[in-house]
């Protein structure tokens, strides 16, 4: 395992065979971002006859990574240290932290002439992960570190990711690979989803019908060709020890009550009805879950009596999501349970199912934790709820007193695509920028400062329906997972997503030396842009993945390596009322390619206005109200509103739901000067605006802030904002600014109706 360990966490071979000079810091590419970094005068030579020191036992621990890592990364074998090492130059020297140092935090002190990194040993390793960044990517005889001090400790104790094995299944090297860089960026909570409608992936020798039934299924989605397999135990021992020595905890999850096909295929008597039953072949949320009887329980107590001794951590996820009752509402063993117990109703059943399963664990010295469908009929008393659906769950949790982990849909979903679907090389639902993924705050501004410790920590989940291979999920998870370490780790009022998004550029050489397959960003430069009544740009385009090169085309074309290369600045001229499409493909030195990136480039006429509208006589806008489960605004369109009236705001209280409708707004905007406007839409679920007739926001495919412009004339604009709401979390809000200016919110009371 140490090899491998190496081989991992420790970067690959180098990217260049010729040594180099490296005096250029690279303190400015830092992912995640420390506490404080204090910059000094002079620098650090580090060479081959630098030498690696340390006293106590994790400490060593910590210098044999680090020597190991020199003699891969630059080929050089460190001197031993003897005793001299407290008063040496030329040295880098490891110390133990107090007992009452924090766990994770460290200090690293760069300067002329020696290294020192104090903390405890999970501190410590987090310390070499820092000083590794700080060593150029290069090889060089000798390599210049900018002298600093850094001071360092993480904003959250729970920094995980999740990955869905169930739907898909991965190697256990991949699975090693993805540990190492998880450690590199400081991730410590690997969750492992093993079991789903669509496979069960964990040997349990007392059930083997769950592996060689519930391991298998017919075909994926349709495609006719057989599908399977799963972890013995003795590779998931393998896995969590290999986790240990990165300080990552495994945490499994064991589905329960619902997502349950896989075992009921295995075990048909375990469900309400008799079957038959089969392992999922497509995706989705199946009606057949466990039936609440004594022998369910004895299976799955069975089961977690073999699962609990491969895991250390202090806990075990449940699932408890999307466990539909369809089943339990016409089965008489169910109703019995809710009869006997003095239950209201199946949720409360579920409810009572979760807080059995809890006693078990606590019985077996472990915690629950569960997604936030835990909540439905009454929370555990000790439940760790994972707060996927939005926010709502995780607030409702923490005011309950109990923990939470926030991975709410819209920021931490990274099977969502990075992008617009024409523009990516995989993209099968969703769009999750990574900039909507580094703005996210875990700690939501609503909840009561007295509350905010119960929030853990944050959580990126990767779900496998649409990744059937290796390299799809590198490129789905990197550089988002990075963003959502910085999230973790640093300081909210230090996170600025400019100045991220520059460091990452320094980590992209260090993911490729690696082996990860990460998307390839769009360059710097490629920008929506309108000018008014102005047809010529000037574009810099540059590769925010050093060493690459961008090839373009302005015709509508689609780039290939044999488009003209931008080498300098792109002049572009745009037709009156016209606009131009730009289109990059990016090419980095190792050969790989980027998807397709674009920008529309416009010049705009302005948009003529009324002077006083005749229907401009009521404060407020008119609305009109719908009920439905809305997909799409067309489905809207097609309805008929159930009521309509006057508003003073565009809050969507007081329609009388919290989901499955629609709300349409109308009113006149009065514009004070002529310029060019910026909208931006923020809604949950959907929404659209529209000026004057024309859509300047309409977003229906994810939930996060949409901008516009639109240059208007002085005067008065008819504006139109559409919104549906499907379930979970809910808002809606509309903010405007005349070009640069900040952008503040457009309240109804200011239009006419």
């Amino acid at each position: 395992m140490q090899r491998r360990l190496l081989a991992g966490l420790l970067l690959f071979a180098p990217m260049l065979a010729h040594a180099q000079p490296a005096a250029q810091s690279s303190a400015a590419s830092l992912v995640p971002l420390p506490a404080s970094v204090r910059p000094e005068a002079g620098s650090f030579v580090l060479s081959a006859s630098t030498r690696v020191c340390a006293g106590d036992k994790a400490s060593r621990a910590n210098a044999e990574l680090l020597k190991a890592w020199l003699r891969q990364q630059q080929g050089w074998t460190p001197r031993d240290c003897g005793r001299a090492a407290a008063d040496a130059a030329d040295v880098i020297l490891l110390e133990a932290g107090d007992e009452a140092d924090a766990e994770e935090a460290y200090q690293l002190h760069v300067q002329p002439g020696r290294i020192n990194l104090r903390g405890r040993a999970a501190g410590q390793f987090y310390g070499l992960q820092t000083l590794m960044q700080l060593v150029p990517v290069t090889r060089a005889p000798k390599l210049e570190l900018p002298a600093q001090r850094i001071d360092d400790a993480p904003r959250f104790a729970y920094r995980g990711m999740h990955l869905d094995v169930g739907r898909h299944l991965f190697p256990v090297d991949f699975i090693k690979q993805l540990l190492d860089r998880m450690a590199h960026y400081k991730l410590n909570r690997f969750h492992w989803h093993l079991t789903d409608d669509q496979g069960w992936r964990i040997e349990i020798k007392r059930y083997p019908r769950l592996t060689e039934v519930g391991g298998q299924r017919r075909e994926t989605d349709g495609d006719g060709k057989p599908y399977g397999g799963f972890y013995t135990q003795e590779e998931v021992r393998e896995v969590v020890a290999y986790a240990a020595a990165l300080h990552i905890t495994v945490i499994p999850e064991i589905e329960m009550p619902g997502h349950a096909l896989a075992a009921l295929a295995a075990y048909p008597e375990l469900g309400c009805t008799p079957g038959p039953f089969e392992t999922g072949t497509t995706w989705g949320v199946f009606d057949d879950i466990f039936c609440p009887t004594e022998p369910t329980f004895t299976f799955l107590e069975n089961v977690l009596d073999e699962v609990i001794p491969l895991f250390p951590a202090p806990y075990v996820h449940i699932g408890g999501d999307e466990a539909p009752k369809t089943r339990w509402k016409q089965s008489a063993a169910a109703q019995e349970v809710i009869r006997r117990e003095g239950l209201k109703d199946e949720h409360e059943l579920q409810s009572w199912f979760i807080r059995r399963m809890e006693r078990f664990l606590h019985s077996r010295g472990k915690r629950l934790i569960g997604w936030d469908e835990i909540l439905e009929g009454g929370l555990a008393p000790d439940a760790t709820v994972m707060s996927w659906r939005g926010e709502a769950g995780g607030i409702a949790a923490a005011r309950h007193g109990n923990d939470v982990i926030m991975s709410p849909t819209r920021c931490c979903y990274l099977d969502y695509g990075q992008g617009p679907k024409d523009t990516e090389l995989w993209q099968k639902g969703g769009e999750l920028p990574i900039e909507k993924v580094y703005a996210y705050d875990p700690v939501p501004v609503e909840l009561e400062a007295d509350k905010r410790h119960h929030i853990l920590g944050v959580q990126a989940n990767v779900w496998t329906e649409r990744m059937p291979r290796e390299e799809v999920v590198e490129y789905m998870v990197f550089p988002r997972l990075l963003a959502l370490a910085e999230i973790a780790w640093t300081p909210q009022a230090q996170r600025d997503f400019d100045a991220f998004d520059r460091r990452l550029s320094g980590q992209y050489p260090r993911l490729a030396q690696a082996g990860i397959g990460f998307r390839i960003p769009a360059p710097w430069g490629l920008n929506d842009g309108m000018a008014v009544e102005q047809a010529h740009y000037t574009l810099d385009l540059r590769p925010r993945v050093p060493g690459s090169r961008i090839h373009y085309t302005l015709d509508g074309s689609v780039p290939t390596r044999a488009s003209p290369q931008a080498t300098g600045p792109v002049d572009v001229d745009v037709p009156a009322d016209g606009t131009v499409t730009v289109r990059t493909l990016t090419i980095t030195a190792d050969g790989r390619e980027s998807g397709i990136h674009r920008a529309t480039l416009r010049n705009r006429r302005y948009k003529a206005a009324q002077a006083v509208p005749e229907d401009a006589r009521t404060k407020g806008v008119s609305y009109r109200y719908y009920e439905g489960e809305f997909a799409r605004f067309s489905e809207m369109d097609a309805a008929t509103p159930v009521r309509s009236g006057s508003a003073q705001s565009f809050d969507w209280r007081g329609y009388g739901r919290h989901e499955h409708f629609g709300l349409r707004f109308e009113g006149w905007l009065q514009v004070p000067e002529d310029g060019v406007y910026r909208f931006r839409a923020q809604a949950d679920d959907a929404s659209a605006l529209y000026i004057d007739d024309e859509a300047i926001v309409r977003n229906e495919t994810y939930d996060q802030p949409v901008e516009g412009s639109v240059p208007l004339r002085r005067g008065w604009h008819r504006l139109r904002l559409d919104f549906y709401q499907r379930s979970g979390d809910i808002g809606l809000g509309l903010e405007w600014a005349k070009g640069d200016a900040p952008l503040k919110p457009l309240d109804a009371g200011r239009l006419r109706h």
